[in-house]
């Protein structure tokens, strides 16, 4: 039988999605469904002074209208309120919970009808009468009021001596926007109320055991009162960590009505959801003649709300990409009246990443030396900050494979000097980092005698393709084709597992079934070894596999029992075992995932229209589980790299503190006319340290290091430096 990890293999749930057999959280039927359409707050800060919902309730097919005023309780204690991926300081928003307004597009009201149309049109008879308090939304007019975080990377040497005295010395600020999720689905939840008062809640979302404990605790219920299923996520990539405020309402919904209820925001009532902070990144490079750095100062100032410190690694970066003998970093938080920030694919690097890139690049200018040369020149070999060796690093073969592949040695430094016809040329590139993170992940396999397996576990998959490695993974453990494997997954009452985020999906899921599958060999050896005359008697467990439907010794796989014998001889229908797979502290070593990033841009002399034609992603990223699947996570990161640096921005009215593009109409992403030749080399890197698979993740990665090796491609093409996000053509006209 063929291996099937490491092989390009088709995703398992494929089918059912593109034949629409897959159902997302707004699809669920139920008997009796109601639906719920929300009523947004017009103001960013004060108070609900009056709130009149007599009109809508005079709507024909209108049943409720739920506020504050008479909503079912609620918890009062914040740590009732905080999921596992809550900010540790601050107080989480409460949908409905008092008159308070926090921020403009909050919550205020839900209205229940029989239809989702008619819901829609009462919420507009609800009549609200604020008192407006102060507000300020506009982080560079609050700049001075930001408040330093505590900061995991200590200070190195004396940075600010060491500056001084460089060489060369290069400091500047990069603007990074604040950019809103746009997934494909809508958020929504089907909650769906059973006669003996339990729900099952359908919820768009990256974990659903997260989403039960903290509705448990919201609510005051029993585990066995509230199930969360999640099958299929039409796109996530952070949003969906933490539960968002419409399962909330639908539950409370629910509850109220003792009926089920869907509630589905509109695409503008998601920009009141999380989004990634805007960011102001300063940093400062100095470094000898030969371009070895002296020192390194990277401080970030990031927005956040009122009520909640969201705060991620910005900074840190450059401690595991360049040596440096002096280094300091700074986080700092500007509260103002917005929503809480959320993780956005890779947060924190995909920022300050790129603003240390193009850094590195304006540092690269100043010395005149080739930009893949300077980072070689500064290469480091051990993570600074805690002077650990990496479990592996192949970054070097990533600048050399990449570069090779985009023809980089055919660069023209100089700029404006490339050109096709009427359009200026560009090339730049740029690093990529993100940490290898592993978590404890349950994983229960129930083998039968016809030689099939149902794999368990309560891990989401949002599109990455979890289904298809844990299928990949279960197939190769146990010896059986993948078409004998079916995976279930995204339901609160399987094994554990966490939020699917962090790129640590992979690698702790697909250990978790070896573990499970360990313990399934282990039974099958008991059952083969008492059969008379068996081939296998005797055997360590150590010293055999499952092949070919059969358990076998590993030395000789002639010397086999197959599994439908072995259970039936032992009079064993079906074999269940479930495993908990943790992975032991690894102080010794620092773990990450690298890139080497090559853009290429064509920008039209007359009407500064900027494409980006070609990209070059060259990473390591330890052993691939599927080739296909990991090709098209890198891919999409590249694309979503494209929007980071020429179209995505969220622009907000500070007037009135509101968001003014809140439609994927003018919250520009790329489409398929922005999107040409994208070429993704994985380059060897085997890890026998990091895990048994020597797996790292991708779902970070692919992002990070794109919007700075564009940025450094404009600078090439025109000689003009765009320090604010996204580069627009205006900008290039100043």
């Amino acid at each position: 039988m063929n291996a099937y990890v490491g092989t390009p293999t088709s995703r398992v749930d494929g089918r059912a999605k593109v034949t629409g057999a897959a159902k997302y959280a707004g699809e669920f039927p139920a008997d009796g469904l109601l639906h719920g359409f929300v009523v947004e707050a017009t103001i960013p800060c004060g108070r609900i002074a009056r709130l009149d919902t007599s009109t809508a309730l005079q709507v024909e097919g209108v049943l409720d209208v739920l506020t504050h005023a008479n909503r079912p309780p609620l918890a009062d204690k914040d740590d009732s309120w905080k999921d596992e991926v809550a900010p540790e300081e601050g107080s989480p928003f409460r949908p409905l919970y008092d008159d308070t307004i926090k921020f403009n597009g909050q919550p205020i009201a839900l209205v229940v009808a029989e239809d989702w149309e008619t819901a829609k049109f009462a919420a507009t008879l609800v009549r609200v009468e604020y008192e407006q308090h102060g507000f300020a939304t506009d982080l560079e007019g609050e700049r001075s009021n930001a408040a330093e975080k505590d900061n995991p990377h200590k200070p190195r040497g004396d940075a600010v001596a060491a500056l001084a005295g460089a060489y060369v010395r290069h400091e500047a600020d990069y603007v990074i926007p604040t950019e809103h999720h746009n997934p494909m689905e809508l958020y929504a939840t089907t909650a769906v109320w059973d006669s003996n008062g339990k729900l099952t809640i359908y919820d768009k979302t990256q974990g659903v055991q997260n989403v039960h404990k903290f509705l448990c605790g919201v609510f005051d219920k029993k585990p066995d009162d509230i199930r969360v299923v999640s099958p299929y996520v039409g796109g996530a990539f952070g949003s969906g960590l933490r539960p968002q405020y419409q399962v909330v309402l639908a539950t409370l919904g629910a509850l109220a009505l003792k009926r089920s209820i869907r509630v589905v925001l509109t695409r503008q009532q998601m920009y009141g959801l999380g989004y990634r902070p805007m960011t102001i990144e300063r940093v400062a490079l100095g470094a000898k003649s030969d371009g070895t750095l002296d020192a390194v100062t990277h401080e970030a100032i990031a927005v956040t709300s009122r009520y909640e410190d969201f705060a991620r690694n910005d900074t840190g970066w450059a401690e595991q990409l360049y040596k440096s003998p002096n280094s300091r970093f700074a986080h700092k938080l500007v509260h103002l009246d917005v929503s809480t920030p959320c993780d956005m694919r890779a947060p924190g690097a995909a920022s300050g990443v790129c603003a240390l890139e193009c850094a590195m690049d304006e540092l690269a200018v100043a010395l005149k030396l080739d930009p893949v040369e300077l980072r070689l020149k500064c290469y480091s070999d051990r993570d600074q900050s805690e002077n650990l060796p990496y479990t592996s690093k192949q970054l070097r073969e990533c600048y050399a494979r990449g570069a090779d592949a985009f023809g980089w040695s055919r660069r023209n430094p100089v700029p404006r000097s490339m050109r096709d016809g009427k359009e200026l040329v560009g090339w730049g590139m740029a690093t990529g980092v993100w940490e290898a993170l592993q978590m404890p992940v349950a994983v229960r396999i129930a083998l039968t005698s016809n030689g099939h397996a149902e794999v368990s576990c309560a891990a989401s998959d949002i599109g990455t393709g979890t289904y298809t490695i844990v299928a990949q993974v279960a197939a190769d453990a146990l010896g059986l084709p993948i078409e004998n494997i079916s995976v279930r997954l995204a339901d609160s009452s399987l094994p554990q597992a966490p939020v699917e985020g962090g790129s640590w999906m992979a690698a702790s899921s697909a250990h978790a079934v070896l573990a499970a599958a360990e313990e399934v060999r282990k039974e099958l050896l008991a059952l083969a070894g008492k059969m008379p005359g068996s081939p296998v008697a005797g055997a360590e467990l150590v010293d055999t596999v499952l092949t070919d439907g059969s358990i076998a010794s590993a030395s000789d796989n002639s010397r086999a029992v197959s599994i439908a014998d072995a259970m039936r001889h032992g009079g064993v229908e079906r074999i269940e075992k479930e495993k908990l797979n943790q992975f032991g502290e690894d102080k010794k070593h620092a773990r990450n995932t690298h890139s080497a990033v090559f853009a290429e841009v064509k920008v039209d002399e007359e009407l500064n229209v900027i494409r980006v034609t070609r990209v070059v992603s060259a990473v390591a990223a330890g052993r691939i589980l599927n080739t296909k699947t990991g090709r098209s996570q890198i891919m999409g990161g590249v694309v979503w790299g494209i929007g980071m640096a020429l179209h995505e921005e969220t622009v907000m009215d500070h007037r009135f503190g509101r968001i003014m593009n809140a439609n994927i109409a003018e919250y520009h992403i790329p489409v398929n006319a922005d999107v040409h030749d994208i070429d993704v080399i994985f380059v060897d890197e085997p890890d026998a340290h990091i895990n048994a698979l020597g797996i790292k993740g991708l779902g970070e990665i692919g992002i990070v290091g794109v919007p700075a090796a564009i940025a450094n491609a404009v600078y090439h093409a025109t000689g003009k430096r765009i320090r604010r996000f996204p580069i627009t053509l205006d900008k290039l006209l100043d």
